[in-house]
């Protein structure tokens, strides 16, 4: 995936835009990491907050939209191209401020697209 497309949906990710995805079920390839918080896009970066719950100690996970394989609107999840681990081991998001800091942006987008490709769980 080149690193200009970690910031947007996937053509048959099933995104529609406008759609809020607020609230959803967020599951990665090996089950549920949490729910998405909120969206964000700054500098074009389009990505999701992902509440994790206690899962990873109450702290969130910053997605990028790349990395959305699927959404079914009727369940209310988002399917994702990673492993629970590797949302766990991305760049550790803080702060709001985080979501609107270019650099750590590119950060993020580095090591999502330096995954090596997964079989997406289905939706």
């Amino acid at each position: 995936m080149a690193i200009d497309r970690i910031w947007s949906y996937a053509p048959g990710s099933g995104h529609s835009e406008g759609q809020d995805l607020t609230g959803f079920a967020v599951a990665a390839t090996d089950g549920t990491i949490g729910h998405v918080d909120r969206e964000a896009a700054p500098h074009d970066m389009r990505h999701l907050v992902v509440d994790t719950g206690v899962w990873v100690f109450g702290r969130s996970v910053l997605v990028p939209a790349g990395v959305v394989t699927g959404i079914d609107t009727q369940g209310r999840k988002v399917t994702l191209a990673c492993s629970r681990a590797d949302a766990k081991a991305a760049p550790r998001f803080q702060t709001d401020s985080e979501t609107r800091d270019r650099e750590y942006l590119r950060a993020v987008g580095d090591y999502y697209d330096r995954l090596p490709p997964r079989e997406t769980a289905t939706v």
